[in-house]
């Protein structure tokens, strides 16, 4: 089908077919202008009113195309914007089932740890990396290293009254990765793009009717070259684990600096000592 093929080209690949597609629909526009040119040689000039109809039928086109471009833009920023906010949810997520796994004994406290360090070193290298599936593999080899660390640890969190606590922050973790999992494979209908580039060609045809003298021309191509990186760049944030367009990791960054930067002893620095024993004195 069309809308797979388009769907397998490259980005650069997108915007190079749509300014093909523009430029192309332009030449069968002109081809139609010169035809009617023809068909109509010797006869009165055409009249103004019929110019102006063409004129509106023009204008109303690109303002319909002009609204797709907002509304699919507008699709693809959302998605971004959601990727982008999950991050955050994900580092906070993390962050409290590392300050949680404090509470219990070791070697229970290390293991998780060292685990939720790894993990979110894995997340970073899954959400940047130019080819994500060699991480998938390790992501959810860590996630069943985590729970069954957590399973193993239960009877130290009851002992802390933290057993309820423990769980669902492990959970939000494990719902966490679902979700981002999820984010990364959703994108714009690959039939809303066809739409697209259907009224994009016909836009471009009425564009190439219109057009007349090299000045019209040149406008024609500064319209088609903006209309292609305008493709280019929704194609690029609707993919978001092959496109450079990837939501910023700056939040897992930054968790994953401040759990280097306290290793579960640092949290042993105020634990109560059993005190001295006082001399007696006699009297």
């Amino acid at each position: 089908m069309l809308s797979d093929w388009l769907s397998s080209l490259s980005i650069i690949g997108t915007g190079a077919v749509t300014l093909a597609v523009l430029v192309g629909a332009a030449a069968v526009g002109q081809f139609f202008r010169r035809l009617q040119a023809r068909r109509t040689a010797g006869a009165e000039k055409e009249s103004e009113p019929s110019v102006a109809q063409e004129g509106y039928l023009l204008g109303s086109a690109l303002g319909l195309l002009g609204l797709l471009l907002a509304f699919t833009f507008g699709m693809v920023i959302n998605r971004y914007e959601a990727r982008r906010e999950l991050v955050t949810t994900e580092a906070n997520a993390i962050g409290t089932a590392y300050l949680r796994a404090q509470l219990l004994d070791e070697p229970h406290r290390s293991r998780l740890s060292n685990l939720l360090v790894a993990y979110t070193e894995n997340r970073i290298d899954l959400a940047t990396a130019a080819d994500p599936n060699a991480f998938l593999a390790t992501n959810d080899r860590l996630l069943t290293e985590i729970w069954a660390a957590v399973s193993s640890a239960r009877e130290s969190a009851l002992a802390h009254g933290i057993s309820t606590p423990l769980l669902m922050t492990f959970n939000e973790v494990i719902d966490l990765d679902t979700e981002r999992k999820i984010a990364w494979q959703l994108r714009v209908p690959a039939e809303v793009l066809l739409l697209l580039l259907v009224f994009l060609a016909v836009a471009a045809t009425l564009v190439g009717h219109q057009i007349d003298g090299p000045r019209g021309r040149r406008a024609a191509v500064v319209l088609f070259l903006l209309l292609a990186v305008s493709i280019t760049v929704i194609t690029d944030i609707n993919r978001p684990m092959t496109g450079s367009a990837k939501e910023s990791q700056q939040a897992m960054r930054m968790l994953l600096a401040s759990l280097k930067a306290q290793p579960p002893r640092v949290f042993d620095q105020f634990k109560a000592t059993q005190p001295a024993a006082q001399p007696s004195h006699a009297h």
